[in-house]
């Protein structure tokens, strides 16, 4: 598989020197936000990382070649290819697909999970990773799946909240995926800094989640680990008003027959308009702040 990954140089360097690295997924920049936006947004995100000590890392596939770390040119490409719906969002499922055909992919939660962990990389920050979806019991994203068999750190903040949380939560623990708060005794709900749901252990350093990772490592366990951090509370929805926001989004997706792959991106969507981008400001502040918060996990294991 190592054949396959085509690295940046300097993240190529840093992997050998066992500098810290960090995967950013890149459905950030092919699903749910305009053209320049989406490349604005993935440019924060690994502003982030550098800010927390890492190296960042964005994974995506370009005409069938797969790419640990991108250019800036091709951040723009993948960009500009967004809008005219030609990027195959990889999940495991998609991702042979998108090499036998030499398409551009963007990889997803699962995706990047899977390629990062070829690559040597064991953290991966993103924003929400999926779950079940609501008033869709059997719609459960492959993230899930992903986590119970491939043992990678993701730093996120929860769940989306667009999704069945508790549902969500129950499929975790049967995966064997250890849920940290970092610095919170609840689950972040994504746009919201709690969702009631317990953790299964806080720890508030970096130094505190290497060392689980450590022994982790140690004991060969095959699962990954999920670290939740709550969005900053300057940016954070009023869980109320969040709650109001994604009823009616659910409703109306549901109204028109949205379902499957396309209901996420859809939801975020709507969510920016029905709650006056409050949502998207949110979005991006946790973004940043997971960056960060998984750039100095990695220089604390890298030490």
């Amino acid at each position: 598989m190592q054949t396959v990954l085509n690295f940046q140089p300097e993240i190529e360097q840093a992997l050998a020197a066992d500098e810290p690295v960090v995967a950013l997924e890149s459905t950030v920049i092919t699903h749910g936000l305009p053209y320049p936006k989406n490349v604005e947004t993935a440019v924060l995100m690994e502003e982030s990382v550098q800010s927390g000590g890492a190296h960042p890392a964005t994974i995506a596939l370009i005409q069938g070649q797969i790419y640990v770390g991108l250019t800036h040119d091709q951040m723009d490409y993948l960009g500009q290819q967004a809008g005219q719906n030609s990027v195959r969002k990889c999940s495991r499922r998609d991702l042979s697909l998108a090499m036998a055909r030499s398409e551009d992919g963007s990889t997803t939660v699962a995706g990047t999970m899977i390629l990062a962990h070829r690559a040597g990389i064991p953290i991966f920050a993103t924003g929400g990773i999926g779950g079940v979806h609501r008033g869709h019991a059997f719609d459960i994203s492959a993230d899930l799946t992903e986590l119970g068999r491939t043992p990678m750190v993701v730093v996120c903040s929860g769940a989306k909240s667009i999704l069945d949380l508790p549902a969500t939560r129950e499929v975790l623990e049967t995966q064997g995926v250890t849920i940290v708060g970092y610095g919170a005794d609840e689950l972040p709900a994504f746009y919201a800094r709690s969702s009631g749901l317990p953790v299964d252990i806080r720890l508030d350093t970096p130094e505190d989640v290497a060392n689980v990772m450590r022994a982790r490592q140690t004991l060969g366990l095959q699962s990954g680990m999920l670290v939740t951090v709550p969005v900053p509370e300057t940016e954070a929805m009023d869980t109320a008003a969040a709650e109001a926001a994604i009823l009616q989004a659910t409703r109306e997706a549901d109204e028109q027959g949205i379902h499957g792959s396309q209901s996420t991106p859809w939801l975020l969507s709507r969510m920016v308009a029905l709650t006056n981008g409050r949502s998207m400001r949110a979005n991006v502040a946790l973004l940043k702040n997971n960056g960060r918060v998984a750039g100095q996990i990695a220089m604390a294991l890298a030490s």
